[in-house]
């Protein structure tokens, strides 16, 4: 299976953590808040042997009653909240987020709830770019994944045209100390969601399915200090 992420930019320089480990944030609304492709995340870096290298953090701790590996994902947090807009994360809320955890890795899917509420895909944008300064502001090696929004399978126009976006606006943003990694979930079908929202149990993993490699491939990285190219 060919997965579906890539590099913003053309190289990257690993750097070496003096933490014990790395906390990595997933951020979010309520489709990081209400899902379990965090447990899911969690128990494929457990098969990797890898949790003993990593923490999630946030401010939230909950698990939806997902059926997860071990009891160790119950002590994992996230920044994941039901009804928050991209826009209201970028400018109400990263900065104490950021500034509490100081999290080195952060992977988020914003925009669905904006663009269920009519926002301007342009404001969604600026809205990631402002989340981005704040990272960067509090750690200037931040690693930063930004993943596609899934389908609105009544109002697709709006998805499909900030999906085609986020490339770009990666590649503008990125920096070789602080890279913006972009995973593609796509094709996800209509039949990947439950409920016309929330992704079901293969949606979910089709989201860790190219989150994960990415992940690790991270983590090794930063571990080892190789600056390991993307192929």
């Amino acid at each position: 299976m060919k997965l579906r992420w890539f590099l913003a930019g053309t190289c990257m320089v690993a750097t070496v953590s003096s933490q014990t480990r790395l906390k990595i944030m997933p951020l979010g609304d309520n489709l990081t808040e209400l899902t379990c492709w965090r447990a899911k995340l969690w128990d494929d870096l457990k098969a990797n042997n890898m949790t003993d290298r990593v923490e999630f953090v946030g401010s939230v701790n909950n698990t939806q009653g997902c059926d997860t590996a071990g009891e160790d994902f119950a002590k994992q947090h996230h920044e994941g909240h039901s009804g928050y807009l991209a826009i209201d994360i970028a400018y109400d809320h990263i900065e104490n987020w950021i500034n509490e955890t100081k999290p080195d890795i952060v992977t988020f899917m914003l925009g669905t709830d904006d663009i269920a509420r009519g926002r301007r895909l342009e404001d969604v944008v600026e809205a990631y770019t402002n989340m981005v300064k704040t990272m960067r502001q509090h750690n200037e090696y931040m690693k930063i994944i930004v993943n596609t929004i899934v389908p609105l399978p009544t109002n697709m126009e709006p998805v499909n045209n900030l999906n085609s976006m986020i490339p770009d606006w990666a590649q503008e943003q990125n920096k070789t100390e602080s890279p913006i990694y972009v995973n593609d979930i796509y094709p996800f079908p209509n039949t990947f969601l439950k409920d016309g929202i929330y992704p079901n149990d293969d949606g979910e993993k089709k989201i860790v399915g190219g989150l994960s490699p990415l992940l690790r491939w991270i983590i090794n990285s930063n571990a080892t200090g190789n600056g390991t190219t993307l192929d």
